[in-house]
């Protein structure tokens, strides 16, 4: 283990714990965007370099997710306001409402931005037609997906979608008979899905299991890593796949972990537990939120000039 004194670009605004951070596919000119929620209610849009673009003000709760659509033209939002919102990113308008009966813990687009998947603390999973906003939803699973709140929806491709909830089970579905085609059971609550999309990887963390799954149900073994305290997320390097970062609420720190699981680097800047963490999708760097209220961007190679770090010489 090595404690590494990089220092983190901090991006400040929330006013209370971030609780959830993705960030957009790569651009053709090499940036990104991402976004951030949090319990203060207004989830943010900001650029690759950290920079804020916009905040999206309309929800009446915590919001505990946001997602991009592949083109970044619209974001999906999950509220404890029990409702799930499609916004515009450009004018920052909300597009579509759809109201639930709890809280919305997890939101995702179709990769055609076609439909939108819920879940959340009523155990169901909702599939929404966008092009149909006053249609009723489509549900998973004959009546509940899941016996405990679905913490992570995941959307694989047109017809696969993947789901994990605090029972401890993750469920593949086909779309189109709306039943599971796999399960696979862990023993402790799950506390986060993720698909890192450039390796075609579910990123899940479970008590103190970070597993790594095949996004689709087949014979690849999935690889579980045992870490000495419990993450509260984790994200695959997208591009090396050699390492992952983790967080978690026992403390501030942000840690590198090989994949074999020993700690290759810890980091110390948030002051307060760390709820989330994300790789940028070109892996140069990884943000991380936290209970404090800020986001910190970490390079993954400290020195190289980047982003706000060009010619800071190894901020």
């Amino acid at each position: 283990m090595s404690l590494n004194r990089a220092v983190p670009l901090t991006c400040s605004g929330h006013t209370r714990p971030v609780v959830h951070l993705s960030f957009s596919r790569l651009d053709k000119d090499g940036t990104y965007l991402l976004v951030s929620s949090c319990k203060d209610g207004n989830p943010m849009l900001r650029e690759w370099t950290g920079d804020w673009i916009g905040t999206f003000i309309g929800h009446k709760g915590a919001v505990w997710c946001t997602k991009l659509s592949i083109d970044s033209s619209k974001a999906a939002t999950g509220s404890a306001d029990f409702t799930a919102k499609i916004w515009d990113t450009f004018s920052g308008a909300v597009l579509q409402s759809f109201p639930h009966n709890h809280i919305v813990r997890s939101v995702a687009f179709s990769p055609s931005t076609s439909h939108l998947m819920t879940g959340g603390q009523e155990k169901k999973v909702r599939i929404f037609d966008l092009r149909k906003p006053d249609a009723e939803p489509d549900f998973l699973g004959a009546d509940t997906a899941h016996d405990g709140t679905v913490k992570s929806v995941v959307w694989i491709d047109d017809w696969n979608t993947v789901t994990a909830a605090e029972d401890g089970t993750v469920k593949w579905w086909d779309v189109r008979t709306r039943f599971p085609t796999s399960t696979l059971t862990f023993p402790a609550p799950i506390t986060s899905m993720e698909l890192s999309t450039g390796t075609s990887t579910l990123v899940l963390t479970s008590g103190q299991t970070v597993a790594f799954l095949p996004s689709l149900p087949s014979s690849k073994p999935s690889h579980n890593v045992t870490l000495p305290y419990a993450p509260s997320s984790a994200s695959l390097h997208p591009i090396l796949a050699d390492r992952f970062v983790a967080g978690s609420t026992t403390d501030q720190w942000v840690r590198i972990h090989g994949m074999n699981g020993e700690e290759r680097e810890v980091h110390k800047g948030h002051h307060g537990p760390v709820h989330c963490v994300e790789y940028s999708p070109d892996g140069e760097m990884y943000a991380s939120g936290s209970e404090d209220g800020t986001i910190r961007l970490w390079q993954t190679t400290p020195g190289k000039s980047y982003g706000l770090w060009q010619g800071a010489n190894g901020l």
